[in-house]
Protein backbone atom coordinates (compact mmCIF):
# COMPACT_ATOMS: atom_id res chain seq x y z
CA UNK A 1 0.00 0.00 0.00
CA UNK A 2 2.95 2.28 0.98
CA UNK A 3 4.48 1.86 -2.68
CA UNK A 4 0.56 2.39 -4.58
CA UNK A 5 0.84 5.73 -2.24
CA UNK A 6 4.54 7.22 -2.97
CA UNK A 7 3.64 6.43 -6.85
CA UNK A 8 0.50 8.19 -6.82
CA UNK A 9 2.00 11.16 -4.83
CA UNK A 10 4.75 11.61 -7.79
CA UNK A 11 7.38 10.65 -5.48
CA UNK A 12 9.80 6.89 -5.40
CA UNK A 13 10.40 5.46 -2.57
CA UNK A 14 14.53 4.67 -1.86
CA UNK A 15 15.25 1.13 -3.22
CA UNK A 16 12.27 1.16 -5.95
CA UNK A 17 13.80 1.29 -9.30
CA UNK A 18 12.07 3.64 -11.89
CA UNK A 19 11.29 0.74 -13.89
CA UNK A 20 9.31 -1.02 -11.33
CA UNK A 21 7.43 3.04 -10.84
CA UNK A 22 6.87 2.13 -15.03
CA UNK A 23 5.48 -1.53 -14.56
CA UNK A 24 3.18 -0.09 -11.77
CA UNK A 25 2.19 2.87 -14.30
CA UNK A 26 1.56 0.26 -17.37
CA UNK A 27 -0.25 -1.51 -14.95
CA UNK A 28 -2.51 0.81 -13.90
CA UNK A 29 -3.37 2.09 -17.59
CA UNK A 30 -4.19 -1.67 -18.80
CA UNK A 31 -6.52 -2.18 -16.07
CA UNK A 32 -8.68 0.68 -17.82
CA UNK A 33 -7.18 3.45 -14.98
CA UNK A 34 -6.22 7.31 -16.39
CA UNK A 35 -3.12 8.79 -15.22
CA UNK A 36 -4.19 11.88 -13.34
CA UNK A 37 -2.00 15.01 -12.70
CA UNK A 38 -2.71 18.54 -12.20
CA UNK A 39 -2.16 22.01 -13.70
CA UNK A 40 -2.52 25.62 -13.49
CA UNK A 41 -2.07 29.14 -15.25
CA UNK A 42 1.46 29.44 -14.59
CA UNK A 43 4.78 29.44 -16.82
CA UNK A 44 5.89 25.86 -15.93
CA UNK A 45 2.44 24.27 -15.89
CA UNK A 46 1.72 25.98 -19.30
CA UNK A 47 4.72 26.69 -21.02
CA UNK A 48 4.86 30.48 -21.24
CA UNK A 49 7.51 33.06 -20.14
CA UNK A 50 7.63 36.65 -20.22
CA UNK A 51 8.96 38.42 -23.19
CA UNK A 52 11.44 41.15 -22.66
CA UNK A 53 8.48 43.75 -22.52
CA UNK A 54 7.37 41.76 -19.96
CA UNK A 55 4.68 39.98 -21.80
CA UNK A 56 3.33 36.70 -22.27
CA UNK A 57 4.97 34.18 -25.19
CA UNK A 58 4.95 30.50 -25.84
CA UNK A 59 8.47 29.35 -24.57
CA UNK A 60 8.31 25.98 -26.73
CA UNK A 61 7.51 24.36 -29.94
CA UNK A 62 5.55 25.71 -33.02
CA UNK A 63 4.29 28.71 -30.96
CA UNK A 64 7.77 29.74 -29.62
CA UNK A 65 7.31 33.26 -28.78
CA UNK A 66 4.51 33.92 -30.23
CA UNK A 67 1.64 35.72 -27.51
CA UNK A 68 -0.08 33.61 -25.06
CA UNK A 69 -3.23 34.58 -23.18
CA UNK A 70 -2.83 33.20 -19.94
CA UNK A 71 -5.74 30.88 -18.88
CA UNK A 72 -6.83 30.46 -22.51
CA UNK A 73 -7.49 26.66 -23.42
CA UNK A 74 -7.13 25.43 -27.01
CA UNK A 75 -10.17 25.61 -27.49
CA UNK A 76 -10.27 29.02 -26.60
CA UNK A 77 -12.06 28.65 -23.28
CA UNK A 78 -10.86 30.08 -20.17
CA UNK A 79 -9.42 27.90 -17.97
CA UNK A 80 -11.55 27.11 -14.77
CA UNK A 81 -12.57 24.83 -11.70
CA UNK A 82 -13.66 21.69 -14.05
CA UNK A 83 -11.36 22.13 -17.35
CA UNK A 84 -9.11 18.96 -18.01
CA UNK A 85 -6.85 18.34 -20.73
CA UNK A 86 -6.89 15.07 -22.46
CA UNK A 87 -5.38 13.38 -25.40
CA UNK A 88 -7.88 14.16 -28.26
CA UNK A 89 -7.39 10.38 -30.04
CA UNK A 90 -8.61 9.07 -26.12
CA UNK A 91 -11.26 11.94 -25.15
CA UNK A 92 -12.51 13.92 -27.65
CA UNK A 93 -13.21 18.27 -26.74
CA UNK A 94 -16.65 18.42 -25.02
CA UNK A 95 -16.61 14.88 -23.26
CA UNK A 96 -17.77 15.22 -19.71
CA UNK A 97 -16.46 13.24 -17.21
CA UNK A 98 -16.47 12.63 -13.46
CA UNK A 99 -13.02 12.29 -11.64
CA UNK A 100 -13.03 11.08 -8.07
CA UNK A 101 -11.50 12.91 -5.46
CA UNK A 102 -11.98 16.05 -7.81
CA UNK A 103 -15.53 16.02 -9.46
CA UNK A 104 -17.26 16.79 -13.26
CA UNK A 105 -15.49 18.23 -15.60
CA UNK A 106 -14.86 19.12 -19.46
CA UNK A 107 -12.22 18.27 -22.08
CA UNK A 108 -11.48 21.46 -22.91
CA UNK A 109 -7.43 21.19 -23.61
CA UNK A 110 -4.46 19.34 -24.71
CA UNK A 111 -1.22 19.45 -23.67
CA UNK A 112 1.84 19.04 -24.96
CA UNK A 113 2.79 15.83 -21.95
CA UNK A 114 -0.30 14.77 -22.29
CA UNK A 115 -0.56 11.30 -24.16
CA UNK A 116 -3.01 8.28 -24.55
CA UNK A 117 -4.64 7.03 -21.15
CA UNK A 118 -3.76 10.94 -19.38
CA UNK A 119 -5.90 13.50 -18.05
CA UNK A 120 -4.53 17.04 -16.70
CA UNK A 121 -7.45 18.53 -14.35
CA UNK A 122 -7.15 22.43 -13.76
CA UNK A 123 -6.41 24.16 -10.48
CA UNK A 124 -6.71 27.44 -9.40
CA UNK A 125 -2.69 27.31 -8.16
CA UNK A 126 0.15 25.63 -8.10
CA UNK A 127 0.43 24.02 -5.12
CA UNK A 128 -2.79 22.93 -5.60
CA UNK A 129 -2.48 21.19 -8.38
CA UNK A 130 0.84 20.09 -6.91
CA UNK A 131 -1.30 18.60 -4.06
CA UNK A 132 -2.97 16.31 -6.11
CA UNK A 133 0.26 15.29 -7.69
CA UNK A 134 -0.15 12.28 -10.09
CA UNK A 135 -2.97 9.68 -9.53
CA UNK A 136 -4.33 6.35 -11.26
CA UNK A 137 -7.86 6.38 -11.32
CA UNK A 138 -10.89 4.78 -13.11
CA UNK A 139 -12.96 8.01 -14.05
CA UNK A 140 -16.28 8.05 -15.69
CA UNK A 141 -17.48 9.35 -18.54
CA UNK A 142 -20.82 10.78 -18.77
Amino acid sequence: MSVMFAVCAGRILPGITRSFSRRLRESAIENGRFEVTGYCNCGACCGWERDKDGKPVFNYGKMKGRPKIIGQTSSGTIARRGTVAADPSVLKAGTRIRVPGYGEGVVEDIGGAIKGRHIDLWFPSHDEAKRWGKRYLKIDVL
